[in-house]
């Protein structure tokens, strides 16, 4: 195999008590990537389509990725990397991430292999740190799974893959200003109480049980942040009034996307679902903020290769 053409999910991460550790894949959001060998011995963007973003890959969170990935298996084989970039940067949905996750599966791909979809995720964690100053797994690792992942601990890298209710529906709003990731970050508090910590372990624990036992109801009261919410949220224009709004129309729950602007509603089933993106819809049209909406099922596989 000389090229290889793939499908990189966007991701939903934090669903708000699980604040870098946990994470979903989106079904029908993404970026498109191609990725060639060649016989140069580089690692070289050729093609960026979408958005703004650096060809040189040392500054490019694609080339970052795959030159970890290389080092480790001593490879010298060369890449050239095209990617359409249909998340946009900045907006909460795992942009780097798809880049980042896209480029290693490819790439381990077009080498026959060398490391499990797990071993890829340290590699992707580069990219992340390279567009956030964090290495956090919390949006690569959906990606390259598949559903919803937890991250256990970063040293060492343990992730697990969790259940996905088949109801599941994800409505997402972007508003179209953007928030970095490092500015989004800056906001937060290095130190919380106790009280506040053990009532968001106690949400993170009972998420995933909801999500073993198909307990949608037990989904919905474990979306709760008392951590990160209450200061990322005042970033987001009209933040408190969109959550009203879906939890008024039968989300079951409602939260930042990653450190936003993109916001989530959680809803069951595909009508409840088409309901709260309209109702949303219908708020933010006459705010005077472009925006863009995507309702999507949970995409279980993760990246997906194109024919």
């Amino acid at each position: 195999m000389e090229e290889l053409k793939i499908f990189a999910p966007a991701t939903v991460a934090n669903l708000s008590c699980g604040f870098d550790v946990l994470g979903c894949c989106l079904e029908n959001v993404g970026d498109e990537m191609l990725i060639r060998k060649n016989d140069l011995r580089e690692i070289r963007i050729t093609k960026i389509t979408g958005q703004e973003l650096p060809l040189e890959s040392d500054r490019n969170v694609a080339g970052v990725a795959v030159q970890a990935l290389l080092k480790e298996a001593r490879s010298t084989q060369g890449f050239d990397i095209e990617i359409d970039k249909k998340i946009k940067a900045g907006s909460g949905i795992g942009s780097s991430a798809a880049s980042s996750a896209g480029a290693v599966y490819a790439v381990n791909k077009l080498l026959g292999e060398p490391f499990s979809k797990n071993e890829l995720i340290k590699f992707a964690m580069e990219g992340e740190r390279l567009a956030s100053g964090n290495a956090h797994a919390d949006n690569v690792a959906p990606a390259l799974l598949g559903g919803f992942s937890l991250v256990k601990s970063y040293e060492p890298l343990e992730v697990l893959k969790l259940p996905s209710p088949p109801e599941l529906r994800m409505v997402i709003l972007h508003p179209l200003i953007e928030i970095k990731t490092r500015d989004s970050r800056a906001v937060i508090r290095q130190n919380v109480s106790l009280q506040k910590a053990i009532s968001q372990w106690g949400n993170l624990a009972a998420l995933v049980s909801s999500l073993y036992t198909e307990d949608y109801a037990l989904l919905g009261r474990s979306l709760k942040d008392e951590i990160i919410e209450p200061f990322r949220s005042i970033l987001i224009p009209h933040f408190d009034k969109l959550k009203a709004i879906a939890l008024e129309n039968g989300a079951l729950g409602f939260g930042i996307s990653g450190s936003g602007p993109s916001v989530f509603a959680m809803c069951k089933g595909e009508e409840n679902a088409e309901n709260v993106r309209g109702k949303l819809e219908g708020f933010y049209a006459d705010k005077n903020i472009a925006f863009e909406l995507h309702l999507s099922k949970i995409n279980t596989q993760g990246i997906k290769e194109l024919s």
